[in-house]
Protein backbone atom coordinates (compact mmCIF):
# COMPACT_ATOMS: atom_id res chain seq x y z
CA UNK A 1 0.00 0.00 0.00
CA UNK A 2 1.23 3.40 -0.88
CA UNK A 3 1.18 5.99 2.03
CA UNK A 4 3.50 8.29 1.54
CA UNK A 5 4.69 10.98 -0.62
CA UNK A 6 7.10 13.81 -0.66
CA UNK A 7 6.71 16.19 -3.34
CA UNK A 8 9.21 19.54 -4.23
CA UNK A 9 9.35 22.16 -6.79
CA UNK A 10 6.73 20.80 -8.95
CA UNK A 11 3.81 23.53 -10.10
CA UNK A 12 2.32 24.83 -7.22
CA UNK A 13 4.39 23.42 -4.58
CA UNK A 14 7.38 25.03 -3.95
CA UNK A 15 8.97 24.34 -0.36
CA UNK A 16 9.74 20.23 0.25
CA UNK A 17 5.82 18.37 1.10
CA UNK A 18 5.66 15.33 2.98
CA UNK A 19 2.03 13.89 3.04
CA UNK A 20 2.82 10.53 5.49
CA UNK A 21 -0.54 8.54 5.80
CA UNK A 22 0.55 6.07 8.31
CA UNK A 23 -1.72 5.45 11.33
CA UNK A 24 -0.45 3.72 14.32
CA UNK A 25 -1.40 0.11 15.04
CA UNK A 26 -3.43 1.73 18.70
CA UNK A 27 -5.89 3.56 16.55
CA UNK A 28 -9.53 2.11 16.65
CA UNK A 29 -10.76 1.12 13.31
CA UNK A 30 -13.49 -0.54 13.74
CA UNK A 31 -15.14 -0.34 10.04
CA UNK A 32 -12.09 -1.64 8.47
CA UNK A 33 -10.98 1.56 6.78
CA UNK A 34 -7.42 0.91 6.86
CA UNK A 35 -5.25 -1.84 6.04
CA UNK A 36 -1.64 -2.64 7.11
CA UNK A 37 0.82 -0.84 4.91
CA UNK A 38 2.73 -4.63 4.55
CA UNK A 39 1.19 -7.80 5.76
CA UNK A 40 1.17 -8.34 9.13
CA UNK A 41 2.89 -4.91 9.76
CA UNK A 42 1.23 -2.83 13.08
CA UNK A 43 1.40 0.64 10.81
CA UNK A 44 -1.89 0.65 8.67
CA UNK A 45 -2.67 3.17 5.80
CA UNK A 46 -6.54 4.35 4.95
CA UNK A 47 -8.16 3.13 1.58
CA UNK A 48 -9.68 6.91 1.14
CA UNK A 49 -7.85 9.64 0.44
CA UNK A 50 -9.76 12.98 0.07
CA UNK A 51 -8.15 16.14 -0.78
CA UNK A 52 -10.20 19.11 0.24
CA UNK A 53 -8.96 23.07 -0.43
CA UNK A 54 -10.10 26.56 -1.91
CA UNK A 55 -9.69 26.44 -6.04
CA UNK A 56 -6.13 26.19 -7.02
CA UNK A 57 -4.78 25.31 -4.22
CA UNK A 58 -2.78 22.33 -5.14
CA UNK A 59 -5.34 19.94 -4.81
CA UNK A 60 -4.80 18.79 -8.58
CA UNK A 61 -0.80 19.49 -7.98
CA UNK A 62 -0.65 16.49 -5.55
CA UNK A 63 -2.42 14.17 -7.86
CA UNK A 64 -0.13 15.57 -10.67
CA UNK A 65 3.02 14.61 -8.80
CA UNK A 66 1.46 10.93 -8.04
CA UNK A 67 1.17 10.54 -11.41
CA UNK A 68 4.29 11.75 -12.65
CA UNK A 69 6.67 9.75 -10.87
CA UNK A 70 4.52 6.48 -11.53
CA UNK A 71 4.29 7.24 -15.04
CA UNK A 72 7.92 7.94 -14.97
CA UNK A 73 8.93 4.90 -13.06
CA UNK A 74 6.76 2.65 -15.62
CA UNK A 75 6.88 4.58 -19.09
CA UNK A 76 9.72 7.12 -19.51
CA UNK A 77 11.76 4.90 -21.93
CA UNK A 78 8.64 5.40 -24.47
CA UNK A 79 10.27 8.91 -24.75
CA UNK A 80 11.37 9.31 -27.72
CA UNK A 81 12.28 13.50 -27.21
CA UNK A 82 14.26 14.78 -24.29
CA UNK A 83 12.89 16.27 -21.54
CA UNK A 84 9.58 16.26 -19.31
CA UNK A 85 6.04 16.27 -20.07
CA UNK A 86 4.02 17.04 -17.36
CA UNK A 87 6.51 18.39 -15.22
CA UNK A 88 7.10 22.31 -14.29
CA UNK A 89 8.61 24.13 -11.92
CA UNK A 90 7.49 26.33 -9.09
CA UNK A 91 7.08 30.12 -10.83
CA UNK A 92 9.48 32.01 -9.13
CA UNK A 93 13.41 33.28 -9.50
CA UNK A 94 14.50 30.95 -7.08
CA UNK A 95 13.33 27.60 -8.50
CA UNK A 96 14.44 28.49 -12.08
CA UNK A 97 17.76 26.66 -10.53
CA UNK A 98 16.53 24.49 -8.37
CA UNK A 99 16.14 20.70 -8.92
CA UNK A 100 12.50 19.02 -8.62
CA UNK A 101 12.21 15.99 -6.41
CA UNK A 102 9.69 13.61 -5.56
CA UNK A 103 9.46 10.49 -3.85
CA UNK A 104 7.23 7.73 -2.57
CA UNK A 105 6.83 4.99 0.10
CA UNK A 106 4.45 1.67 -0.19
CA UNK A 107 4.41 -1.76 1.19
CA UNK A 108 5.00 -5.27 -0.61
CA UNK A 109 7.64 -7.95 -0.75
CA UNK A 110 10.93 -7.69 -0.06
CA UNK A 111 14.04 -8.65 -2.16
CA UNK A 112 11.41 -9.21 -5.02
CA UNK A 113 11.75 -11.34 -8.31
CA UNK A 114 9.12 -13.19 -10.30
CA UNK A 115 9.70 -16.11 -8.48
CA UNK A 116 9.21 -14.86 -4.91
CA UNK A 117 5.93 -13.32 -6.74
CA UNK A 118 5.06 -16.69 -7.31
CA UNK A 119 5.89 -18.31 -3.68
CA UNK A 120 3.98 -15.36 -2.17
CA UNK A 121 0.79 -16.17 -4.55
CA UNK A 122 1.00 -19.66 -3.56
CA UNK A 123 0.64 -19.13 -0.13
CA UNK A 124 3.73 -19.89 1.27
CA UNK A 125 5.15 -16.90 3.64
CA UNK A 126 7.83 -14.75 2.47
CA UNK A 127 9.29 -11.50 3.89
CA UNK A 128 7.74 -8.28 3.52
CA UNK A 129 8.75 -4.70 4.24
CA UNK A 130 8.76 -0.99 2.53
CA UNK A 131 10.63 0.22 -0.48
CA UNK A 132 11.65 3.80 -0.85
CA UNK A 133 11.70 5.00 -4.83
CA UNK A 134 13.15 8.64 -5.31
CA UNK A 135 13.66 10.76 -9.01
CA UNK A 136 15.25 14.18 -8.61
CA UNK A 137 15.39 16.24 -11.56
CA UNK A 138 17.98 18.94 -12.89
CA UNK A 139 16.15 22.23 -13.73
CA UNK A 140 18.59 24.97 -15.72
CA UNK A 141 16.73 28.53 -16.96
CA UNK A 142 13.89 27.41 -15.43
CA UNK A 143 13.38 24.42 -17.68
CA UNK A 144 13.48 20.69 -16.62
CA UNK A 145 16.73 19.03 -18.34
CA UNK A 146 17.82 15.59 -16.99
CA UNK A 147 17.30 12.92 -14.44
CA UNK A 148 19.52 14.01 -11.35
CA UNK A 149 19.27 11.24 -9.06
CA UNK A 150 16.72 7.83 -8.84
CA UNK A 151 16.74 5.18 -6.23
CA UNK A 152 15.07 2.37 -5.07
CA UNK A 153 15.80 1.57 -1.75
CA UNK A 154 14.24 -1.28 0.83
CA UNK A 155 13.46 -1.71 4.83
CA UNK A 156 12.47 -5.15 6.05
CA UNK A 157 9.50 -5.25 8.09
CA UNK A 158 9.82 -1.62 7.87
CA UNK A 159 12.82 -1.83 10.37
CA UNK A 160 16.21 -0.60 10.38
CA UNK A 161 17.96 1.27 7.73
CA UNK A 162 17.18 1.50 4.00
CA UNK A 163 18.92 -1.09 2.05
CA UNK A 164 19.85 -0.13 -1.75
CA UNK A 165 18.41 -1.94 -4.49
CA UNK A 166 19.69 0.34 -7.47
CA UNK A 167 20.99 3.88 -7.44
CA UNK A 168 21.62 6.05 -10.29
CA UNK A 169 23.22 9.57 -10.58
CA UNK A 170 23.66 12.64 -12.70
CA UNK A 171 26.61 10.90 -14.96
CA UNK A 172 24.04 8.00 -15.38
CA UNK A 173 26.17 5.48 -13.46
CA UNK A 174 24.27 2.76 -11.34
CA UNK A 175 25.14 0.85 -8.57
CA UNK A 176 23.29 -2.32 -8.08
CA UNK A 177 22.74 -4.87 -5.13
CA UNK A 178 21.64 -8.80 -5.16
CA UNK A 179 18.16 -7.85 -5.11
CA UNK A 180 18.92 -6.37 -8.58
CA UNK A 181 21.50 -7.11 -10.24
CA UNK A 182 22.78 -5.74 -13.52
CA UNK A 183 24.70 -8.64 -14.41
CA UNK A 184 23.84 -9.43 -18.44
CA UNK A 185 22.59 -6.25 -18.06
CA UNK A 186 25.65 -3.46 -18.31
CA UNK A 187 24.62 -2.41 -22.19
CA UNK A 188 21.83 -0.68 -20.80
CA UNK A 189 23.54 1.49 -18.56
CA UNK A 190 25.60 2.88 -21.40
CA UNK A 191 22.48 3.87 -23.26
CA UNK A 192 20.32 5.00 -20.28
CA UNK A 193 18.92 8.23 -21.68
CA UNK A 194 18.77 11.73 -19.47
CA UNK A 195 14.58 11.61 -19.04
CA UNK A 196 14.27 7.73 -19.13
CA UNK A 197 14.31 5.84 -15.53
CA UNK A 198 16.35 2.77 -14.82
CA UNK A 199 13.04 0.50 -13.71
CA UNK A 200 11.31 1.57 -17.18
CA UNK A 201 14.25 1.38 -19.46
CA UNK A 202 15.36 -2.17 -17.49
CA UNK A 203 11.85 -3.63 -17.65
CA UNK A 204 11.97 -2.84 -21.84
CA UNK A 205 14.68 -5.46 -22.02
CA UNK A 206 13.16 -8.35 -19.30
CA UNK A 207 14.64 -7.41 -16.41
CA UNK A 208 12.86 -9.53 -14.24
CA UNK A 209 13.17 -7.21 -10.71
CA UNK A 210 12.08 -4.24 -12.78
CA UNK A 211 9.26 -5.98 -14.54
CA UNK A 212 8.10 -6.81 -11.09
CA UNK A 213 7.86 -2.91 -10.53
CA UNK A 214 6.11 -2.08 -13.66
CA UNK A 215 3.55 -4.74 -13.30
CA UNK A 216 3.27 -3.06 -10.10
CA UNK A 217 2.78 0.55 -11.57
CA UNK A 218 0.73 -0.42 -14.11
CA UNK A 219 -1.86 -0.89 -11.21
CA UNK A 220 -1.75 2.71 -10.70
CA UNK A 221 -4.79 4.65 -12.79
CA UNK A 222 -5.17 8.28 -13.02
CA UNK A 223 -8.22 10.72 -14.21
CA UNK A 224 -6.10 13.96 -13.48
CA UNK A 225 -8.33 16.45 -15.85
CA UNK A 226 -12.08 16.87 -14.34
CA UNK A 227 -13.85 14.32 -15.64
CA UNK A 228 -16.30 16.69 -17.73
CA UNK A 229 -13.35 17.71 -20.11
CA UNK A 230 -12.40 14.00 -20.82
CA UNK A 231 -13.35 12.94 -24.58
CA UNK A 232 -16.19 11.35 -24.58
CA UNK A 233 -15.15 9.46 -27.94
CA UNK A 234 -12.23 7.90 -25.77
CA UNK A 235 -14.62 6.08 -23.24
CA UNK A 236 -16.95 4.97 -25.72
CA UNK A 237 -14.39 3.43 -27.94
CA UNK A 238 -12.97 1.92 -24.88
CA UNK A 239 -16.47 0.34 -23.91
CA UNK A 240 -17.66 -0.69 -27.24
CA UNK A 241 -14.86 -3.43 -26.62
CA UNK A 242 -15.04 -4.49 -23.20
CA UNK A 243 -18.02 -6.28 -22.53
CA UNK A 244 -17.36 -7.35 -19.21
CA UNK A 245 -16.73 -4.11 -18.04
CA UNK A 246 -20.40 -2.79 -19.82
CA UNK A 247 -22.30 -5.76 -18.22
CA UNK A 248 -20.88 -4.17 -15.02
CA UNK A 249 -21.58 -0.90 -15.58
CA UNK A 250 -25.16 -1.36 -16.30
CA UNK A 251 -25.62 -3.15 -13.33
CA UNK A 252 -24.22 -0.05 -11.54
CA UNK A 253 -26.94 2.20 -13.63
CA UNK A 254 -29.48 0.81 -12.69
CA UNK A 255 -28.80 1.28 -9.30
CA UNK A 256 -27.73 4.61 -8.74
CA UNK A 257 -29.60 6.34 -12.06
CA UNK A 258 -32.95 6.80 -11.44
CA UNK A 259 -34.84 6.01 -14.59
CA UNK A 260 -31.68 4.30 -16.55
CA UNK A 261 -32.00 0.44 -17.22
CA UNK A 262 -28.75 0.00 -18.89
CA UNK A 263 -26.22 1.09 -22.12
CA UNK A 264 -25.58 -1.06 -25.09
CA UNK A 265 -24.63 -0.23 -28.85
CA UNK A 266 -25.80 -0.33 -31.48
CA UNK A 267 -24.38 -0.88 -34.78
CA UNK A 268 -24.26 2.37 -37.34
CA UNK A 269 -23.08 3.70 -40.18
CA UNK A 270 -19.96 4.74 -38.88
CA UNK A 271 -19.88 1.35 -36.26
CA UNK A 272 -21.48 1.14 -32.89
CA UNK A 273 -22.72 3.72 -31.33
CA UNK A 274 -24.21 3.88 -27.30
CA UNK A 275 -27.76 4.21 -26.62
CA UNK A 276 -29.33 4.33 -23.00
CA UNK A 277 -32.73 2.62 -22.06
CA UNK A 278 -35.12 4.47 -19.83
CA UNK A 279 -38.31 2.71 -18.58
CA UNK A 280 -40.92 4.91 -19.25
CA UNK A 281 -39.86 6.11 -22.58
CA UNK A 282 -40.49 4.75 -25.66
CA UNK A 283 -37.28 5.75 -27.62
CA UNK A 284 -33.59 4.54 -26.49
CA UNK A 285 -31.51 7.87 -25.50
CA UNK A 286 -28.00 8.47 -27.37
CA UNK A 287 -24.81 9.93 -25.55
CA UNK A 288 -25.21 13.79 -25.84
CA UNK A 289 -28.78 13.78 -24.55
CA UNK A 290 -28.13 11.54 -21.60
CA UNK A 291 -27.32 13.44 -18.15
CA UNK A 292 -24.31 14.79 -17.44
CA UNK A 293 -23.76 13.23 -14.04
CA UNK A 294 -24.54 9.57 -16.03
CA UNK A 295 -21.57 10.17 -18.28
CA UNK A 296 -19.64 11.38 -15.55
CA UNK A 297 -19.88 8.66 -13.64
CA UNK A 298 -19.42 6.17 -17.24
CA UNK A 299 -16.43 7.60 -17.51
CA UNK A 300 -14.80 6.74 -14.45
CA UNK A 301 -16.32 3.77 -13.69
CA UNK A 302 -13.35 1.44 -15.51
CA UNK A 303 -10.60 3.41 -13.80
CA UNK A 304 -12.60 2.51 -10.30
CA UNK A 305 -13.03 -1.17 -11.36
CA UNK A 306 -9.90 -1.81 -12.74
CA UNK A 307 -8.46 -0.59 -9.23
CA UNK A 308 -10.64 -2.81 -7.35
CA UNK A 309 -10.59 -6.13 -9.26
CA UNK A 310 -6.53 -5.39 -9.22
CA UNK A 311 -5.28 -3.85 -5.68
CA UNK A 312 -4.20 -1.39 -7.78
CA UNK A 313 -4.58 3.12 -7.13
CA UNK A 314 -6.73 4.97 -8.51
CA UNK A 315 -6.63 8.78 -8.30
CA UNK A 316 -9.30 11.12 -9.49
CA UNK A 317 -9.22 14.84 -9.76
CA UNK A 318 -12.78 16.49 -9.34
CA UNK A 319 -14.20 13.20 -8.23
CA UNK A 320 -17.55 14.89 -7.00
CA UNK A 321 -17.70 16.99 -9.96
CA UNK A 322 -21.61 16.37 -11.88
CA UNK A 323 -21.97 13.46 -9.00
CA UNK A 324 -24.86 13.65 -6.14
CA UNK A 325 -23.77 14.14 -3.09
CA UNK A 326 -25.76 10.87 -2.34
CA UNK A 327 -24.43 8.85 -5.24
CA UNK A 328 -20.40 10.19 -4.01
CA UNK A 329 -20.27 8.96 -0.44
CA UNK A 330 -21.64 5.16 -2.31
CA UNK A 331 -18.48 5.21 -4.73
CA UNK A 332 -16.42 5.54 -1.62
CA UNK A 333 -17.59 2.87 0.32
CA UNK A 334 -16.73 0.60 -2.52
CA UNK A 335 -13.44 0.80 -1.55
CA UNK A 336 -14.25 -0.43 2.47
CA UNK A 337 -15.72 -3.07 1.03
CA UNK A 338 -12.90 -5.63 1.83
CA UNK A 339 -15.56 -8.91 1.69
CA UNK A 340 -17.31 -8.12 -1.33
CA UNK A 341 -16.00 -4.94 -4.35
CA UNK A 342 -12.22 -4.46 -2.93
CA UNK A 343 -11.04 -7.75 -1.85
CA UNK A 344 -7.58 -6.56 -2.55
CA UNK A 345 -7.38 -3.43 -0.54
CA UNK A 346 -7.33 -1.01 -3.67
CA UNK A 347 -6.74 2.55 -2.61
CA UNK A 348 -8.68 5.78 -3.71
CA UNK A 349 -7.06 9.16 -4.54
CA UNK A 350 -9.74 12.18 -4.79
CA UNK A 351 -9.61 15.63 -5.08
CA UNK A 352 -12.79 16.79 -4.04
CA UNK A 353 -15.58 19.82 -3.25
CA UNK A 354 -18.36 18.56 -1.85
CA UNK A 355 -18.42 19.09 1.84
CA UNK A 356 -21.01 16.54 2.75
CA UNK A 357 -18.98 14.17 1.87
CA UNK A 358 -16.60 14.91 5.20
CA UNK A 359 -19.62 13.57 7.29
CA UNK A 360 -18.43 10.05 5.92
CA UNK A 361 -15.00 10.03 6.22
CA UNK A 362 -12.52 9.84 9.26
CA UNK A 363 -9.55 11.95 9.85
CA UNK A 364 -6.87 9.96 8.82
CA UNK A 365 -8.76 10.18 4.97
CA UNK A 366 -9.04 13.61 4.78
CA UNK A 367 -5.96 15.55 3.27
CA UNK A 368 -5.87 19.31 3.23
CA UNK A 369 -4.60 21.56 0.15
CA UNK A 370 -4.04 25.76 1.23
CA UNK A 371 -2.18 28.01 -0.86
CA UNK A 372 -0.20 31.47 0.52
CA UNK A 373 0.06 35.09 -1.01
CA UNK A 374 2.74 33.67 -2.61
CA UNK A 375 1.48 31.30 -4.40
CA UNK A 376 3.14 28.40 -2.77
CA UNK A 377 0.52 25.05 -1.49
CA UNK A 378 0.87 23.79 1.69
CA UNK A 379 -0.08 20.28 2.01
CA UNK A 380 -1.30 18.18 5.38
CA UNK A 381 -3.54 15.73 6.61
CA UNK A 382 -5.69 16.07 9.63
CA UNK A 383 -3.70 13.70 11.46
CA UNK A 384 -1.05 16.35 11.38
CA UNK A 385 -3.83 19.18 13.15
CA UNK A 386 -5.39 19.00 16.67
CA UNK A 387 -8.79 16.80 15.59
CA UNK A 388 -10.75 14.77 18.14
CA UNK A 389 -12.24 12.03 16.45
CA UNK A 390 -15.96 12.58 17.44
CA UNK A 391 -15.82 16.11 15.91
CA UNK A 392 -17.76 17.71 13.04
CA UNK A 393 -15.45 17.62 9.87
CA UNK A 394 -18.15 19.33 7.79
CA UNK A 395 -18.92 22.03 10.24
CA UNK A 396 -15.08 22.33 11.35
CA UNK A 397 -14.12 22.53 7.35
CA UNK A 398 -16.16 25.45 6.47
CA UNK A 399 -15.95 27.11 9.60
CA UNK A 400 -11.85 27.53 8.62
CA UNK A 401 -10.73 25.47 11.51
CA UNK A 402 -8.97 23.07 9.36
CA UNK A 403 -7.75 25.68 6.56
CA UNK A 404 -8.07 25.28 3.16
CA UNK A 405 -11.62 27.20 2.19
CA UNK A 406 -11.61 30.14 0.34
CA UNK A 407 -11.04 33.71 2.21
CA UNK A 408 -13.43 35.87 0.80
CA UNK A 409 -13.53 40.12 0.50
Amino acid sequence: MLYRLEVENFYSIRDPQVLDLSVDGKVPDPEGRLVPIFEGADVRVPKVIALYGANASGKTTVLRALEFIVTMARDSVQRTVPGFVGCERFNDAESCERPIRLAIELGGIMNVSPEMIQRAQAGEHVEQGVFRYELEIEVKEGVARRILAESLRQKPRGQGKWQRLFERDAERLVKDSKAFSLSGYQHLVKTLADNHTVLSSFAKFQHPTAQVFIDAARKAVFQIEPVHTFVDKQVIDYLKGQPYILSKLNNELSRIDVGVEGLRFQEGPDGPFPLFKHSGLQVEMPWLLESHGTRAFIKMFPLLLQALESGGVVAIDEMDAAIHPVVLPELVRWFYDKAGRNKFDAQLWLTCHSASLLDDLNKEEIVVCEKDRQGRTRVYSLMDVKVRRDENHYRKYLSGAYGGVPHLG
